[in-house]
């Protein structure tokens, strides 16, 4: 027994002394880091469209309100609500009995005012005729001349009251005083209308061709017009700008439009300038009040990079895009990336022709990382 016990403590010793001289060796030396290998894209300037995603709403070319003109009772509708009316096409009916009554009183007034002007007529002629026999005094042909010239004007009178009759029997017929889409009748048949003021009984909205309203932050175009200075872009013409409507669901309507006003004053409550485009709407697409994304071209710009959305970044500065430098390491570069075009970004500022732009692992890279570039990059961007 005293045997075993002096050999498991000799065995126990040298399991200790093997422990300490493994705890006593120097640590294994790390691998060496591998330089990352990476893809890019080498800059290269272009002239490309200057575009601008605004938010615009549509408005009809015109917009008319049928009214009631003069008063009486609404008989009938004659057109179909919602549908597209011509210019001059009937669209209600007030009751025409008191105007048509009205005329016939009118028209019997001017006959009367005619006969008297007749009988006027001839008897100041016959009294100037007997002037130089001495049978009738020249107060006597001053009288008749007066009366002739009154029953004339009487007569003029009379033919106004008939031409206000005419009118009048005219506005009965309530008439499209444009063509357009035609609206919802505010009016029943039966009500009486146009007693106090002109009732109004449905609205027109010309619609093969509506505007869109949208505004531009005045601080903008200062910047834009100073870049043409400077000749980074180039400024078309007002009427040489076009638009393109982006609808709700993301499809881009056609056909294009232009933009034909800009107001001359900065609106205080949002401090931009307000603009209409105008554009064809031959299939009603467009409805008056619908909002819109307005894509405006306003010309080119003249030294841009288009680079991939997924390789920009941004940090508390702003966007920016990491960079093989010549030394193949990275460098950081914050860019002006102010609008996209597609999945791009439209980069106007930050990059130089020739920048080699980290495509691959970007968010594995950092400033000053040494970096491998496959020899098989894309060229261009």
């Amino acid at each position: 027994m005293q045997f075993r016990s002096t050999a498991s403590a000799a065995a126990l010793g040298v399991v200790l002394v093997a422990a300490l001289a493994a705890g006593c060796a120097p640590p294994a030396a790390a691998p060496p880091a591998q330089t990352p290998e990476v893809a890019v894209l080498h800059a290269q300037s272009q002239v490309l469209p200057l575009t601008r995603d605004l938010v615009g709403r549509v408005a009809s070319l015109r917009s008319s309100d049928v009214r009631a003109r003069v008063p009486g009772v609404l008989l009938k509708r004659l057109y179909t609500e919602g549908s597209d009316v011509r210019e001059g096409q009937p669209l209600f009916q007030i009751d025409p009995k008191p105007y048509q009554a009205a005329l016939d009183a009118a028209l019997a007034a001017l006959a009367q005012a005619q006969a008297t002007s007749t009988n006027a007529a001839v008897n100041a002629r016959r009294t100037r005729d007997l002037l130089p026999s001495g049978l009738v005094s020249r107060s006597d042909v001053d009288n008749n001349n007066a009366t002739e010239r009154s029953s004339s004007a009487s007569v003029k009178q009379a033919e106004a009251n008939v031409e206000t009759a005419r009118i009048n029997l005219g506005y009965a017929t309530v008439t499209a005083p444009i063509a357009g889409r035609s609206g919802q009748q505010h009016v029943t048949e039966g009500a009486l209308v146009g007693q106090s003021d002109a009732t109004l009984l449905t609205t027109i909205d010309q619609l093969d061709r509506v505007y869109v309203n949208f505004d531009r932050p005045a601080d903008e175009l200062l910047q834009l017009h100073a870049a043409q200075a400077r000749g980074d872009v180039t400024l078309f013409a007002r009427d040489k700008a076009t638009l393109e409507v982006i609808l709700s669901d993301g499809t881009t309507y056609k056909p294009l439009g232009s933009v034909d006003f800009d107001d001359v004053s900065v609106d205080p409550t949002n401090a931009a300038l307000a603009f209409r485009g105008i554009i064809a709407n031959p299939q009603r697409q467009l409805l008056p009040g619908m909002f819109v994304t307005v894509r405006l071209t306003l010309g080119t710009q003249n030294h841009a990079y288009v680079v991939p959305q997924a390789i920009v970044r941004r940090d508390s500065a702003g966007a920016f895009v990491e960079v093989a430098g010549a030394d193949d390491k990275v460098v950081v570069k914050h860019i002006r990336a102010d609008s996209m075009q597609g999945t791009n970004w439209l980069v106007t500022g930050g990059l130089a022709d020739g920048d080699r732009i980290i495509s691959t692992s970007v968010d594995q890279v950092r400033a000053g990382m040494q970096v491998k570039v496959r020899p098989d990059s894309a060229s261009g961007s």
